[in-house]
């Protein structure tokens, strides 16, 4: 049973991700949590397995022509240099802190969405 629910988790947010282009990480990190893990290392998780997930789904759009490779290449070497960034911080930030930051762009991005 518990297999099913996973695989259940590991469709819906790759289907969220895919479809939204954001919000698997707010469906795996407190999945990964419920596992076991605790904050930092289910935030590390959940990056690690978006970033496949990202992969798979931009190479559907490249291949259908949905995306233009050229609009997204001027954010890709900061977008590089802020995720290597991040990759050290984040293991150095406590869990409560990191839970709240989490928060704070969760409602920053929902209030953005009903404003628009």
């Amino acid at each position: 049973m518990k297999t099913v629910l996973k695989s259940a988790g590991g469709f819906l947010i790759g289907t969220i991700n895919s479809m939204l282009g954001a919000g698997g990480g707010m469906l795996a990190v407190p999945l990964l949590k419920k596992q076991g893990m605790n904050q930092n290392k289910a935030h590390a998780n959940a990056i690690a397995l978006i970033m496949i997930l990202t992969v798979a789904s931009a190479a559907i759009y490249l291949y259908t022509g949905k995306v233009s490779i050229t609009q997204a290449v001027p954010y890709i070497p900061a977008g590089l240099v802020g995720s290597i960034l991040g990759s050290f911080v984040m293991p150095k930030i406590p869990g409560n802190w990191l839970r709240r930051i989490f928060a704070v762009f969760m409602i920053w991005a929902g209030i953005r969405m009903i404003m628009k």
